[in-house]
């Protein structure tokens, strides 16, 4: 990588994913002292990997990433029909189990899927002549995400699935969508929630069990020890820590065993109770940066192609951020979507460390430095 690409790297991604890590283990540290930090060491581990990956990524082409996305796509859907048949943990087939550590193969799909989804639009553009808004040429699209799509929730994956819903839909308007799609859109989302919101909606067209989820979802006290529970840890936790937060490895919900799964799912609800709003809002203002960074290279990218990828890439951290901060204070379903860069995973920490890679290979190849540093 030359000179000038090297100041032209967005440097403020790579800062900020950094601090949301250290954040990330010290919440950590102090989550897993029953278990003698075993889950912290490992992350630990996998941060080094993932700085390694990162290291390497970032001086390859994006344009040479999507050439080669076609063997990926392949590739990461062989892995997510093997998996299937992998053993359950915590009722999904999501997980490799390899001497202690798992792999996720839908966490590595998200990176691969973008740079694919930009391989199929881009040779539809040049087809057509940039016009990609023929239903049928729409279709090719939404083909080559159904296939992982419906994979992912097979295992089940819905949080994973809606993140990659959300990217799609932003490439999408990025390579120039007619309007009209974002309009129909629109309404069907208005309609879906119609049919979520209104009890008398819902119970005509959705099954028991649905039913069931929806109003412990709008109402966790109706069932305060079975599927309401972890919710309502979780506003106890977030609301006990107040301002400052009740102290490292002294939160009662974190260290008696109520939050559950602190390290994952839940480990916001940890660091608003033992670190308080002050570290919970710093987060949420770290993430609002790392987005506004993320769309810059978007729209500072020197081709379409670029501004595609970097796009997809931030849908899939904004969704995961509004939807487990959301999730954990009982304001969105509970999905299982981990907090990028904090959340306990190795799959997901070495995910977000390739996307973050790529978009500072995205911004390297801008035409000129628009600011040093940054």
């Amino acid at each position: 990588m030359r000179k000038r690409e090297l100041k032209n790297i967005q440097w403020s991604l790579l800062i900020i994913s950094l601090i949301l890590c250290v954040i990330g283990l010290i919440a950590l540290f102090s989550a897993t002292q029953e278990s003698n930090h075993d889950e912290f060491f490992k992350q630990l581990i996998w941060l080094g990997i993932s700085l390694v990956v990162l290291f390497i990524v970032v001086f390859i082409d994006y344009e040479v990433l999507v050439k080669i996305s076609p063997g990926l796509y392949g590739a990461i859907i062989i892995l997510l029909i093997a998996v299937l048949s992998t053993k359950q943990i915590n009722g999904a087939s999501s997980w490799f189990e390899l001497g202690g550590f798992s792999l996720q193969p839908s966490e590595f799909a998200k990176p691969i899927v973008i740079l694919f989804l930009t391989f199929v639009i881009t040779k539809i553009q040049s087809r057509y002549k940039e016009d990609i808004s023929r239903p049928s040429r729409v279709l090719i699209v939404l083909l080559a995400l159904g296939i992982p799509l419906f994979l992912i929730l097979k295992q089940p994956d819905i949080g994973t699935s809606i993140a990659f819903v959300v990217a799609t839909a932003l490439m999408l308007l990025v390579a120039g969508i007619d309007r009209k799609y974002i309009i129909i859109s629109f309404l069907l989302l208005a309609l879906l929630i119609t049919v979520l919101v209104i009890p008398a909606t819902r119970e005509k067209l959705l099954p028991e069990h649905a039913q069931k989820r929806i109003e412990i979802y709008l109402n966790p006290e109706l069932d305060p020890r079975g599927a309401g529970y972890n919710i309502i840890q979780s506003k106890l936790a977030i609301g006990a820590g107040q301002l400052t937060g009740m102290g490292l490895l002294k939160g009662n919900q974190t260290q008696l065993g109520f939050l559950y799964p602190k390290t994952t799912d839940f480990i916001y609800s940890v660091i608003g109770e033992e670190m308080g709003f002050i570290a919970s809002a710093g987060i949420i203002i770290l993430y609002v940066l790392f987005v506004t960074a993320s769309l810059y290279v978007a729209k500072t990218a020197k081709d379409t192609t670029g501004s595609m990828i970097a796009t997809g890439i931030t849908g899939i951290f904004f969704f995961h951020m509004v939807e487990n901060i959301g999730m954990v204070m009982g304001l969105l379903p509970i999905t299982g979507v981990p907090l990028s860069f904090v959340s306990y995973g190795g799959s997901s920490l070495i995910t977000n460390f390739i996307c973050v890679a790529i978009l500072m290979n995205i911004s390297s190849k801008r035409q000129k430095t628009i600011f040093v540093g940054g």
